[in-house]
């Protein structure tokens, strides 16, 4: 495994790889690796000759007042864990490689970026789009490896690699839980004991909606409200959004008769969540 921070050293080594006729496979990470991360990462190694991530925090997609700098790091644990994983190559750049002197492109996504997570955090998904499509351009993957936990991100992601005809195979992958049915984050270490318990409420409110669902309910508001109801129960969580929406648009549905998105956002404590589940 080797560890490189310039781009041009990844791009030469992509170059490289390519006319060797080997498939690239690729997973971009903000680093403090959990087992989500290391599903794709595993997966990633199946399907490519060879496996390359990133490790960025990317600070385009942080608002204000958003948690950049208390964002968990763990670059030590990172290399350990990835090399279990049999990568190859390791991109962990700084912030002025990224983004040099006068940098002034951007990418968006208009429309895919507008709801759910886009509505309280503008810009987000632009800072998303942005920073994977330059590591797509410095990394040159075949294929690269998303989590369905972050669902709109995904979203975006393929639309933007359909937009723009990028030659890259995206692949999903599924949301990967604790043993008590906490989706995995890299956030979740922010969580007090407390908080950590107070959290499940999340997983809950999907199983509900999921049982609902399954008993026939068409109605998105009872649904919706069974959710809501469910998460605040515990005063240690404040609902950002709970939306039942078009797993493709992400508009909202107003009935139930074809599969559908169920998203969450939550701040249990200070710790905003995200979680969601298809409803069939």
């Amino acid at each position: 495994m080797i560890i490189l921070k310039l781009p041009e050293e990844v791009q030469h080594w992509a170059l490289n790889t390519k006319r060797r006729g080997q498939r690239i496979a690729f997973v971009p990470t903000m680093g403090a690796l959990h087992e989500g991360h290391l599903s794709l990462l595993r997966e990633g190694r199946r399907l490519g000759d060879k496996l390359a991530m990133s490790i960025f925090v990317n600070p385009l997609q942080f608002g204000p007042a958003e948690d950049f700098e208390k964002y968990p790091r763990d670059e030590p644990g990172d290399l350990k864990k990835a090399q279990t994983c049999g990568v190859d190559v390791i991109f962990a750049p700084s912030a002025k490689d990224i983004y040099p002197g006068g940098f002034q492109t951007a990418v968006a996504v208009q429309q895919l970026s507008m709801p759910l997570c886009g509505a309280g955090r503008p810009g987000h998904f632009q800072g998303v789009a942005t920073v994977v499509l330059k590591l797509f351009n410095i990394v040159q993957p075949d294929i690269a490896l998303f989590g369905e936990k972050d669902y709109q991100q995904l979203k975006v992601i393929q639309k933007m690699v359909r937009d723009l005809n990028l030659p890259i195979q995206i692949k999903p992958m599924p949301i990967v839980r604790e043993k008590d049915g906490l989706a995995m984050s890299s956030r979740n270490t922010h969580l007090s004991p407390e908080e950590r318990k107070a959290a499940l409420a999340i997983p809950t409110a999907l199983q509900k909606a999921k049982g609902l669902a399954t008993a026939g309910e068409t109605d998105p508001k009872t649904i919706l409200n069974a959710v809501v109801a469910t998460l605040t129960e515990s005063k240690k969580i404040a609902i950002d959004y709970v939306s039942l929406c078009d797993p493709e648009t992400l508009e909202e549905l107003k009935v139930l008769q074809r599969p559908a998105l169920l998203a969450i956002a939550c701040f249990v404590g200070k710790t905003r969540l995200i979680d969601n589940c298809l409803l069939k």
